[in-house]
């Protein structure tokens, strides 16, 4: 059963109607009652099949006002590239000492950057890291001789999205406290390059839905005509 403050700000808006996407934000932001900064998400249903490698949308963007995340970044490389890591704000950089930590269960990161000479012995582990989506890759930049540029990306603001088996995609796009007119441009910029992403094996309607939320709220039906535009 839905809390009393979730109840309260279900109260307080229209499910069946949608809202323009500024005046969805700003109530959200109205409506959260909560004691921490909640985080505010995109959800978007696309027409695509997932099952199908083609159809698959996949993706990363800079947010440009960041998430409100303080995010903790892994770099898995050898010595070489070990103290570019670290000046560029890596909370953790080493090898063989994390893979054998990974091995043993910890996974105590947000994001995991590695050099491409290490992906082998990394391969040990991606049981361990795919399901939680910390397996590095090559198509979000995770993968990359560059890892200088690939944590100060990461810790300022750029998320990786994926489309589900359900042919939805969820993204973290700020805090509660962030203005409305940031988190409007945050999930505009999201929304831009999930619809650069449409996959030319998809028919039909691309965007058939977008809502906001936070944490502890209920979501509102943004309207997408302009997007989809």
């Amino acid at each position: 059963m839905a809390g009393k403050n979730y109840r309260a700000a279900e109260a307080q808006i229209d499910r069946n109607m949608e809202y323009d996407l500024g005046d969805a934000v700003a109530k959200v932001k109205e409506i959260t009652n909560v004691k921490f900064d909640a985080t505010v998400d995109v959800a978007v249903k696309l027409g695509v099949d997932p099952r199908h490698a083609d159809q698959v949308v996949r993706g990363t963007v800079m947010l440009p006002h960041g998430t409100g995340k303080t995010v903790s970044v892994l770099v898995v490389c050898k010595e070489a590239k070990a103290e570019e890591a670290k000046e560029a704000g890596a909370d953790f950089v080493g090898f063989e000492e994390y893979i054998e930590k990974i091995q043993n269960g910890w996974t105590g990161v947000d994001v995991i950057v590695a050099t491409p000479d290490v992906m082998g012995q990394l391969g040990k582990v991606a049981k361990i890291l795919g399901p939680r989506g910390l397996m590095p890759n090559p198509k979000s930049g995770t993968v990359t001789m560059d890892v200088a540029k690939a944590v100060k990306e990461v810790k300022a603001g750029k998320i990786e999205f994926r489309v589900d088996k359900a042919g939805n995609i969820h993204a973290p796009v700020g805090k509660v406290s962030f203005g409305a007119d940031q988190l409007t441009e945050n999930i505009s910029s999201f929304l831009r390059e999930v619809l650069r992403l449409k996959p030319s094996a998809a028919k039909g309607q691309y965007v058939q839905s977008i809502a906001v939320s936070s944490t502890m709220s209920p979501s509102l039906r943004v309207k997408k005509e302009k997007f989809v535009a």
